[in-house]
């Protein structure tokens, strides 16, 4: 009984056999697949590919054009305090000291605040004011930057000249120190920090709060399980282990502010002088190719204007390269510990 039950189960699952038109439709249907997925996937590797080619013809272009400059003065133009078109004679020194200048006191003032905003909006906000605040934390980063330099004309500029400079000259003794020295005329390396730290803040408290968001919740229940506070759990157990990702965002923040044109030379004063003072108007390398490129008749000077893009195109990749491993890193679980 046992065999022929057996034998009756073998019978009824018996795979039917198919006809050999069957059998080749199914393999040219296959086939027909299979060549759509090569030619999407050739497609979509082209697409790829032709990113870091785009950036390696714009790296080529800038290099070849600046090169008669930097071959002609060498490490000296990245040196050199002199710009005089007439005399040929060029370097990008005070240039590159705005933008290092402007770009530090933009993180000195947004890293605090972006981080506060980053924290409040992933730990403490309370479920229905967190999406409204986040939103208008992003709203920041949808702003023309042509906007923010208006604003920092008719709005910024008027309160550091007469409340904000006298305050921290004369009450809080600032003037003292070197930073501070001079007369306010408006136009300063400070109000260009001011106004790119309202720029890049937005960008450095979405990539801290994504960080934050994506530690693990196990973290936190731990540290509150030992009897931590609600802070002492942020700073024990979250702020660590996403340390990485949320230097990440900073160093991103930080590219955003080396390449920002139109708002700064609409506020740093636009002087090719080197000062320590952050009152003393300045220069940074894109506002200096934003105003003279259209002015250049030479060949030297158009050659020393490619030449500081290209400084300035690689100084942008190297500090956006670090950010994006620095993310990366902590999206795939490698926290600092």
């Amino acid at each position: 009984m046992a065999r022929l039950a057996l034998e009756s189960a073998a019978a009824s699952s018996t795979i039917p056999v198919r006809s050999g038109g069957e059998r080749e439709s199914v393999n040219a249907a296959l086939e027909e697949r299979s060549l759509g997925d090569r030619i999407y996937r050739a497609a979509i590797t082209l697409f790829a590919l032709s990113i870091p080619l785009l950036l390696a013809l714009v790296a080529w272009e800038l290099l070849s054009a600046g090169w008669p400059t930097l071959r002609r003065f060498g490490v000296g133009f990245l040196t050199s305090s002199a710009w005089d078109p007439v005399a040929g004679d060029f370097g990008a020194a005070p240039a590159i000291y705005g933008t290092l200048a402007s770009s530090a006191v933009a993180l000195l003032l947004a890293v605090p605040l972006a981080l506060g905003v980053s924290i409040f909006l992933s730990e403490l906000a309370p479920r229905w004011l967190r999406q409204p605040v986040g939103f208008l934390v992003d709203l920041l980063a949808a702003i023309p930057s042509v906007v923010y330099g208006l604003w920092g004309i008719f709005v910024l500029l008027p309160l550091l000249r007469d409340p904000v400079i006298p305050f921290l000259r004369d009450t809080l003794g600032l003037g003292a120190t070197p930073f501070f020295r001079g007369v306010a005329y408006g136009p300063s390396i400070l109000a260009a920090g001011l106004i790119l730290a309202i720029m890049v803040l937005p960008y450095i408290a979405s990539v801290s709060r994504e960080v934050l968001l994506a530690v693990p919740r196990t973290q936190r229940e731990a540290a509150l399980a030992l009897g931590a506070t609600k802070w002492e759990m942020v700073r024990g157990a979250v702020l660590p282990y996403a340390k990485s990702g949320i230097i990440g965002g900073v160093i991103l923040g930080l590219g955003r502010a080396l390449g920002e044109t139109m708002a700064v030379t609409m506020l740093i004063g636009n002087r090719h002088d080197i000062s320590a003072s952050l009152l003393a108007p300045g220069y940074t390398m894109a506002s200096l190719i934003a105003n003279e490129f259209s002015e250049a008749s030479s060949d030297a000077h158009l050659s020393a204007l490619m030449a500081v893009g290209f400084v300035l195109f690689a100084t942008t990749i190297v500090v956006n390269a670090i950010a994006r491993l620095l993310v990366r890193r902590v999206a795939r679980g490698g926290a600092v510990r």
